[in-house]
């Protein structure tokens, strides 16, 4: 729509979500406010708190842009990446980013207890991950760009800190640090 643009020469993008393709674009209502659970300003902190733009060495943070153009690449094709949303399957109900695949940090690769079954074969399955004993094979992983609702929430970089410890290498993880709170400020697509 004109003048509700992504960037000046972007009106749009294209991801693949479930098998279906949904079109990401601004919101063009210019009465359309931020979703109540991303207006809240005060959060106390721990755990709320404001989480560095840099995460970790050899770790990439990601603006909107770049998102965007991490989900082009993966509709066009690219099957070595995925957009992972880090948050708990009820708040991935409510609401994410189009493309995203939920894999909660309540399981990651270092299996902590969790009462979400089978999430940790799930991001095996899903990050193309092999297990031998208990030693972890990165050499087909993916590259994952993870969210979660924001930047206060320490979800995505226990995440991330967690998988470096488990050796998924640094130049496959990517950060979006402004998480689903961002991405509603900016009046973006959610799903």
């Amino acid at each position: 729509m004109p003048g509700y643009n992504i960037t000046a020469d972007l009106p749009s993008i294209t991801a693949l979500h479930a098998g279906q393709t949904i079109t990401i674009r601004r919101e063009s209502n210019p009465t359309a406010t931020l979703r109540a659970e991303y207006a809240v300003t005060a959060r106390p902190c721990p755990p709320y708190c404001i989480q560095p733009m840099q995460l970790e060495p050899g770790v990439e943070t990601l603006g909107e842009l770049e998102v965007l153009d991490f989900l082009r690449r993966i509709s066009a094709g690219d099957e070595a990446l995925l957009l992972v949303d880090s948050r708990t399957p009820d708040w991935y109900a409510k609401g994410t980013i189009p493309g995203a695949v939920n894999i909660p940090y309540a399981q990651n690769m270092a299996g902590q207890p969790s009462d979400l079954p089978g999430l940790r074969q799930s991001m095996l399955d899903h990050c193309r991950l092999q297990l031998s004993g208990d030693t972890l094979d990165f050499s087909r992983a993916r590259t994952l760009a993870i969210f979660c609702n924001g930047p206060w929430c320490g979800q995505t970089p226990n995440y991330i800190r967690t998988l470096l410890a488990q050796r998924y290498p640094a130049e496959k993880l990517k950060w979006y640090r402004g998480g689903m709170q961002d991405w509603c400020a900016l009046g973006l697509t959610v799903i």
